[in-house]
């Protein structure tokens, strides 16, 4: 006698249907918490003013605000002001309840903009404050050249910053960077255009700064075509700290040499020397002359700290170039000295690192190109030696590029940012596991938080002791 169907279909119907119905109600609760996110956008106030030295300023305050105040710290570029890192960030950060705010920093100056950009986060916190009102907590949020902003307001808050979460941090402060990429620039015009006289520092314009940039290009251009030309390529990639992992491409093997300058000279063949030259140009503008030098640096003891050392000895030897007669070269020809006033005023302004008020956590893609991921190294033991390195933790992407956070990971880190400033520790709110498992519960954009330690920042100086004019 046959078994009926009946009851076996009769239940996988009802299975199909429950599905279906599962389906349904999550695309409905989808639907309505993008709806929610939208509505509460749509309904935000949009905030705006001027402040006295001419800097503006914008916020944006929800209707369902939750009393948390963000102030946010643009990168270098246009003085313009911005109160989130993107827009996706601050679509969602608005769903979730935050006003935030932030300023221009002068518009009438440079684009380095560290004169003033402090002074007018601090002014505009005043200015939305008398708008809105006193905000439960007040958290800084800092970017790129704003996350040395962003360090600077996590120490000199005075009671008025409750914590900060930094991203991509150029946190080694304005003379490291400035020493550092003289040396791969001067590594580029010594060895790639021995003939040349090439003006690295005392830009008259940024016409002028543009133009130097063109000329370390088009060398390193014609020098890829060449193994001895790709070898000096990698010599000053490494004074430079930069990654040998560029976009769109797998990271190389760990001992892939020929791979790894490969995709160090991406970067340059995407113009990073434009931005370095110009943000040379405007960081003289701001201090008041040149705050880097090279006089007196030992450019093999330089190589020796490096992490890409093992790689530039084998492209050498591949080459059947001598690299401790390039080394020597370099230290016998480095005769930049630096403007002592500028040099100061870059410690007053530009600087982080001596000590923290409240906690901060910093962010940084493993793969940055412009703020190299070593700058957490120099800046972590700065922070260790003023006293504070309770307050500070740092936690890493796995990410080619700079700035290139997902929304989750963002948001991920401000909420870790929150657990401490609520409980008054840590925990392991901040460990790599804890914010991954955060960052992908939101269901947003993805994360790729790692475990990670930067290595230590090519930089071969310490301050205040530094060559000046006779």
């Amino acid at each position: 006698m046959p078994v009926s169907t009946r009851p076996r279909t009769r239940r996988t119907r009802l299975r199909i249907a429950l599905a279906a119905l599962a389906t349904l109600t999550s695309a409905a609760l989808t639907a309505l918490s993008f709806s929610t996110a939208q509505a509460d956008t749509a309904t935000a106030d949009h905030l705006t003013g001027t402040l006295s030295d001419g800097a503006t300023w914008v916020a944006d305050v929800p209707g369902n605000w939750n009393g948390t105040l963000l102030v946010f710290s643009h990168g270098f570029g246009p003085t313009v002001a911005r109160d989130a890192p993107t827009d996706a960030v601050r679509t969602e950060l608005l769903a979730e309840g935050y006003a935030m705010a932030g300023s221009s920093y002068d518009p009438n100056g440079s684009m380095w903009a560290l004169n003033s950009a402090e002074r007018d986060q601090f002014a505009t916190l005043d200015a939305v404050v008398a708008k809105i009102g006193k905000p439960r907590r007040t958290l800084a949020v800092g970017q790129s050249m704003g996350g040395l902003v962003n360090a600077q307001l996590a120490r000199d808050g005075g009671g008025r910053i409750d914590g900060a979460l930094g991203q991509c941090g150029l946190v080694a402060g304005g003379t490291d960077l400035d020493n550092y990429q003289l040396d791969a620039e001067y590594t580029i015009a010594r060895l790639l255009l021995p003939a040349q006289e090439v003006k690295l520092v005392h830009f008259s314009s940024s016409a002028d700064a543009a133009a130097v940039a063109g000329r370390l290009t088009d060398a390193v251009t014609a020098a890829q075509a060449t193994p001895r030309g790709r070898a000096r390529i990698a010599l000053a990639a490494a004074f430079l700290n930069l990654p040998a992992w560029s976009p769109g491409k797998d990271r190389p093997a760990a001992t892939d040499w020929a791979g790894q300058e490969e995709q160090q000279y991406d970067w340059f063949a995407q113009g990073i020397l434009s931005f370095v030259e110009g943000g040379r140009y405007a960081m003289e503008q701001s201090v008041g002359g040149n705050n880097s030098w090279n006089r007196g640096v030992d450019y093999a003891g330089l190589l020796a700290d490096s992490e890409h050392a093992p790689q530039i000895r084998a492209l050498y030897k591949a080459a059947g170039l001598d690299l401790r007669a390039d080394l020597r070269t370099l230290t016998a020809g480095a005769t930049v000295t630096a403007d002592p006033a500028a040099v100061r005023t870059a410690l007053r302004t530009s600087s982080a690192g001596q000590g923290l008020e409240v906690p901060l956590l910093d962010i940084h893609t493993t793969g940055d190109n412009l703020v190299p991921v070593q700058q957490e190294n120099r800046f972590a033991g700065r922070v260790k030696a003023s006293g504070d390195g309770a307050l500070l933790r740092q936690a890493f992407v796995e990410r080619q590029g700079h700035c290139t956070f997902t929304t989750a990971e963002t948001v991920a880190a401000l909420h870790a940012l929150e657990h401490r400033v609520s409980t008054g520790h840590w925990g392991d709110a901040a460990t790599p596991d804890a914010l991954q498992r955060s960052a992908t519960a939101l269901g947003l954009d993805g994360a790729a938080y790692v475990t990670y330690r930067p290595a230590q920042l090519t930089v071969g100086r310490d301050r205040p002791a530094y060559p000046t004019h006779p």
